[in-house]
């Protein structure tokens, strides 16, 4: 056994079932009721028996079949598994925000995360919840992304946002857009940059990542002109990274950066708040991108969507993304185990090129670590 679980065992993955009143049951069904899938992975929803019955009669899932299970070591490998994390009654109302909805996710979040802090899990992947009607006294976050890095006391997270070679990261997460000019400082972008560098090392077996450095203000601040954050707080950390040999680069004005495709010469890009990079990205990978979070001990990832509570128990919404979060989780879980091997050679994968890689010059990685899941 090492730190991410037997290399020889199916991967297991833990799925919490977030808001029952949105669409996260009909995503979670449809992303794993495919039993060609079962030989990749064990899957194991923390949720409610009763309310994935409820689904599978009214949307007709007549082909789902599960087991019902008390601890992940009773999982089958053949078959969907379900985690009863409540005994209570529970009324489904589509679209609506309930309180009962926000306790019933938050204690599926509690379960799996004590199974995973145990190891009866391997990856986290977690649907939707509603931020408003899970706060209570032991959930008082602005998100997933605040919770975990408490739960596992990890003081450097990102909001990463990927969808194939486009990979988004956030400097700052679910503050207002007030606070952000306040928040930025050089010791934090430095600091989001190590975490960043880190995660595509180990996540995504990039050995020499090439980083971009999005600017706060408007045309990152026409030297001074439109605001000071830009030369003041940014450029220098940015500066500081390549005296330290990363290959990180601007800051750039986030509009042309997008407009002109210049994104896709980079690695990842580290935008300064949440909307300045969830909007593009979603424009440019709606309902196939996943919400990872970087530089916890754990993997996690999400759809990278909400709720969708206006279009919750139409049997319309798209699984895309949620089965893209999955296969990413095993990927990451996957990369990191070769990246620990690697880490077994004294000299390690962190020795810097004798110059800079060319813009798609990246480490090979072993075909049964880079397959493709359609």
């Amino acid at each position: 056994m090492n730190a991410f679980g037997k290399r020889n065992e199916k991967i297991k993955v833990a799925i919490t079932h977030g808001d029952v009143n949105g669409i996260n049951y009909e995503i979670i069904i449809k992303a794993i009721r495919d039993n060609r899938l079962y030989e990749l992975f064990t899957p194991i929803v923390y949720g409610l028996s009763k309310v994935v019955g409820y689904h599978r009669k009214n949307m007709n899932f007549n082909d789902f079949n599960y087991n019902i299970i008390k601890d992940p070591r009773q999982a089958m490998t053949k078959q969907a598994n379900i985690i009863n994390i409540s005994a209570e009654e529970i009324k489904i109302e589509y679209g609506n925000a309930t309180q009962q909805a926000g306790n019933l996710a938050f204690l599926a979040l509690e379960r799996a995360i004590s199974d995973l802090k145990e190891k009866k899990v391997d990856v986290l992947v977690t649907a939707p919840i509603n931020k408003q009607n899970i706060q209570s006294e032991k959930f008082n976050f602005p998100g997933h992304t605040e919770y975990l890095a408490n739960r596992f006391q990890t003081g450097d997270v990102l909001m990463f946002m990927i969808s194939g070679d486009l990979r988004i990261a956030t400097v700052t997460g679910h503050v207002p857009v007030k606070d952000v000019s306040g928040i930025l400082n050089e010791k934090l972008i430095t600091a989001k940059l190590a975490v960043l560098k880190k995660s595509l090392q180990q996540d995504f077996l990039i050995n020499a990542p090439k980083i971009a450095v999005l600017g706060l203000n408007p045309h990152a601040g026409d030297n001074g002109l439109i605001g000071d954050e830009d030369l003041r707080v940014i450029h220098p950390a940015i500066i500081k990274a390549k005296k330290h040999g990363e290959l990180v680069y601007g800051p750039f004005p986030a509009d042309g950066f997008f407009g002109s495709g210049e994104y896709k010469k980079y690695d990842a890009i580290l935008a300064m708040y949440h909307d300045q990079g969830l909007v593009p990205f979603k424009i440019l990978s709606m309902n196939t991108g996943v919400n990872f979070t970087a530089g916890l001990p754990i993997v996690r990832t999400s759809p990278d969507h909400g709720t969708a509570y206006d279009i919750a128990g139409k049997n319309i919404a798209s699984f895309e993304s949620m089965r893209q979060a999955i296969y990413l989780a095993l990927d990451i879980y996957r990369n990191r185990l070769a990246y620990e091997k690697m880490n077994e050679n004294p000299l390690g994968p962190d020795i810097k090129p004798e110059h800079e890689p060319y813009e798609n010059d990246k480490e090979d990685i072993p075909d049964d670590l880079k397959e493709v899941l359609d």
